[in-house]
């Protein structure tokens, strides 16, 4: 017995020690003059109604203008909300102008009405990783609230997205979740947790942010809730008429219809509900999510998805998110060349921000299991790979260093390049990984990461980079620059952490 605990304490003694890590914040504090931030180009389709809100940051209040509107949208100059509707296809090439009592700024933004939806990854926060089976609709307006007051809109976030357990729960022995499935009609109905769902998108809707809702193409979602199948047609016209702009899809019971192994059966619920979102009044992005089975990224835009899950849940074990994180992310999208198959209006969804507060799955909300470096770079490779950046964790209570990582504008400009080319691995060496993504502007974002447990120096060499001749290098996290450097570029990268740069042909941009 003595023998057998002396080589266990050898064993564990030989196992890597997580570090605590101090949480430092990189990101500096927006300056008082303004600065337009988010993305520079939208997609509407004809008739739809259109609502956007200029993100920018300065002193308020702000006053907000767009030059050459077309006809038939106006811009709120105290709120900065575009509203109206388009009816001619094309692309409108406009001006917005924000200005406060130190300046001005003003930023090209380029609108397309036409048929696609997303042109650049959306941005914002859902609910499922802090609030799983409980969540409300005083939990979902004090999100929308939380996201204007912590000055998330003013960086670009948009959605306010209600994940399971909104509908009926058949069955089920709490009272506020046994209501009729659907009402005479045969449309969902909302258990008694949101006793008014279009009052509730109207109250995200008035802050100029979208609302988002969940279900599954199966007879139920996966937490055991009412689904739409047989009944697609009338649920999603539901979800217009209550005003919704997003729809995640999960695929959760359709195992019992369809199978995994038949890629006609994998496209067909998505096939479907595609359709009948088209037949819509109103635009409502389609994210597809059914964990990368088939492939999915060779064809989830042709099935209509503007978005779609590439692996399985990235948090479905609180202590396994931080190996999830590069098992899924990294390995994943290097392996399969995911950056092949996505663009403006289709991404490839590896799941959520999971910083902040997090549910940990039994009863208690508590800070994220990744490491300040490991948070760093799961926002960093994001926006290298063009994902959406939709936080999961407690938006009512981000300390300096969660906002800090959601906020800084120079890494947000990356993952919303309007070029929409997703970035790809160029070299791999042990633990050590360089990332390019390459940008509108010709300029590009490079990511040094060290996937290993100790402080290493990566390099990132212009032969790997493709690119050639002298380079000016920017800091992004510390929006600062570097200097100019030939053939490479060296950085120190601290365990599981990132050094992202950016690489243009002269000092600025």
């Amino acid at each position: 017995m003595k023998k057998i605990l002396i080589l266990l304490l050898l064993v564990f003694a030989t196992l890597p020690v997580k570090p605590q890590e101090a949480k430092i914040i990189l990101t500096p504090a927006p300056l008082p003059q303004p600065r337009i931030n988010g993305t520079k180009i939208y997609g509407v389709r004809p008739g739809s109604p259109f609502l956007f809100k200029i993100a920018a940051t300065g002193e308020k209040p702000l006053k907000y203008e767009v030059v050459n509107l077309p006809a038939g949208l106006s811009c709120d100059p105290h709120s900065g909300q575009i509203s109206g509707v388009l009816n001619k296809p094309g692309e409108y090439k406009t001006t917005v102008v924000v200005s406060n009592r130190l300046g001005s700024a003003k930023r090209y933004f380029k609108i397309v009405c036409g048929n696609t939806l997303a042109l650049t990854p959306y941005m914002g926060w859902n609910s499922w990783y802090v609030w799983e089976n409980h969540v409300t609709d005083k939990i979902m307006r004090e999100a929308a609230d939380a996201m204007v007051s912590s000055g998330m809109i003013d960086h670009g976030y948009t959605y306010v997205n209600i994940d399971d357990c909104w509908s009926a729960k058949p069955g089920s022995k709490d009272s506020s979740l046994l209501v009729a499935p659907r009402d005479t009609g045969g449309q969902i109905n909302s258990n008694k947790r949101f006793p008014d769902m279009k009052s509730l998108t109207g109250y995200i809707h008035s802050k100029g942010l979208k609302a988002g809702i969940y279900t599954s193409p199966g007879t139920v979602t996966c937490a055991g809730h009412t689904a739409v199948y047989g009944h697609e047609e009338e649920d999603i016209a539901r979800f217009a008429d209550w005003e919704y702009d997003f729809l995640k899809y999960d695929w959760c019971s359709y195992d019992n219809i369809g199978k995994r192994d038949n890629l006609n059966d994998l496209q067909k619920p998505y096939i479907l509900v595609s359709d009948v979102l088209k037949k819509q009044k109103r635009d409502i992005i389609l994210n597809l999510c059914q964990y990368g089975m088939g492939k999915v990224w060779k064809w989830g835009k042709s099935v209509g998805g503007q978005s779609w899950r590439t692996a399985d849940d990235l948090g479905g074990s609180f202590e396994g998110i931080g190996t999830a994180l590069f098992r899924d992310g990294f390995d994943v999208y290097s392996r399969d060349s995911l950056h092949l198959y996505a663009g403006p209006g289709a991404w490839n969804d590896p799941d959520y921000l999971l910083i902040g507060y997090l549910s940990n799955w039994k009863g208690q909300t508590v800070p994220t299991p990744l490491t300040p470096n490991e948070q760093y770079t799961q926002v960093s490779l994001w926006s290298l790979v063009a994902a959406p950046l939709i936080l999961s964790g407690d938006i009512t209570r981000m300390d300096d260093f969660t906002l800090s990582l959601l906020t800084n504008d120079e890494i947000i400009e990356v993952d919303q390049d309007p070029l929409g080319k997703p970035g790809y691995r160029v070299m791999k060496d042990g633990n050590s990984e360089v990332w390019i993504r390459h940008l509108e502007d010709g300029s590009n974002a490079v990511g040094l990461f060290n996937r290993g447990d100790n402080e290493v120096q990566v390099t990132a060499k212009w032969s790997d980079l493709g690119i050639s001749g002298e380079k000016f290098a920017r800091d992004l996290w510390r929006q600062k620059e570097l200097g100019s450097y030939r053939d490479n570029f060296t950085a120190t990268v601290g365990r599981h952490g990132v050094v992202m740069i950016r690489f243009y042909s002269g000092p600025t941009k």
